[in-house]
């Protein structure tokens, strides 16, 4: 499989003029349709191989299904995969307050988080892939089943595409929606700022992983988010609130950078329990990367078809 180095080597269009594209589809068409060229380049020939009618031999596995022949030609053990294997019930949970709004960059994380989303949904559904999506702030303010028909991923975007409405982020509210909306298994995605308290989400993840669900966490920051690299002491407005806040970054830095790392590491320990995937992104990370990522945490559990994805048309 090709590495996210490999990857940052070709020519890919920079966030910046990606966002730009104004239609959310057209711009989650460009991810991909990056993405999909890098992979037939000479350095990643056969790539899709590994995800088209096999999978990673996992110790117990009956090895009657073990194939011989690929071991000889790659030393690498794949199993062949069956046709209930390769399908895909996948929920993007997409985080829509107010403090998605804030950027030090010339896009907001709900314009990276959305377009994540969406380049998600645009991948999957170009497999026969069903994607749902629930959005949400202190409330569920949308929800779309888990489908693949014609016409479902366009109603998905526009989804995606809704302005914010409410103020607060409540992530135990989604979680429990989606335990009770979804009775089959499947992927769940949540793609956050996780600007939130974490009591009470420990044991809705617990709950969606014992009732056999998958989980991929990204967790989505502006870079300046990281280490507050703010340098006049002003009025600053807490964008979830609305309330404005005279702060002298000098004097509260060290504490928030503390405070920020204790809340993420709080988030990380619990996936690493549970044993979800979780990813800290920054919104000047490339998102083919993010895709690459995506694939990568699928190929180690339940690796994706991509047999059925075809190289997309210009658009």
């Amino acid at each position: 499989m090709p590495t996210s180095k490999e990857i940052a080597q070709h020519q890919f269009i920079d966030n910046r003029s990606l966002m730009a594209i104004r239609n959310l589809e057209l711009r989650a068409r460009a991810v991909v349709e990056g993405f999909w060229h890098g992979l037939h380049r000479s350095p990643y020939h056969g790539f899709s191989v590994e995800f088209t009618e096999y999978r990673l031999y996992v110790p117990g596995d009956d090895l009657r299904y073990l194939d011989w022949k690929l071991l000889a030609r790659s030393d690498r053990e794949y199993l062949k995969k069956f046709e209930d294997e390769t399908n895909l019930r996948c929920h993007l949970l997409v985080d829509n307050s107010r403090s998605m709004q804030f950027t030090s960059l010339s896009y907001t994380k709900a314009d990276y988080a959305r377009t994540l989303g969406a380049t998600l949904a645009c991948f999957l559904n170009k497999q026969g892939d069903a994607t749902g999506l629930l959005l949400f702030d202190e409330e569920i303010r949308e929800y779309l089943p888990a489908r693949n028909r014609p016409g479902h991923l366009r109603r998905l975007m526009l989804a995606l595409e809704r302005a914010p409405e409410g103020t607060s982020t409540n992530l135990v509210r989604p979680l429990e929606r989606i335990a009770a909306l979804t009775r089959k298994r499947g992927l769940l995605v949540i793609i956050s700022d996780l600007m939130a308290p974490i009591d009470g989400v420990n044991k809705e993840l617990t709950h969606l992983k014992a009732a056999g669900h998958e989980m991929v966490v990204f967790h989505t920051v502006d870079p300046a988010e990281l280490d507050f690299g703010f340098e006049e002491a002003m009025l600053y407005r807490d964008m979830e609130s609305n309330r404005d806040i005279y702060i002298n970054p000098q004097e509260v830095r060290d504490g928030y950078v503390e405070r920020f790392a204790a809340h993420r590491e709080g988030i990380q320990s619990t996936c690493r329990e549970l044993g979800i995937d979780y990813h800290l992104v920054t919104t000047d990370t490339r998102l083919d990367l993010l895709l690459l990522e995506f694939l990568k945490d699928r190929s180690r559990r339940a690796p994706l078809n991509v047999r059925k994805l075809q190289q997309p048309r210009a658009a």
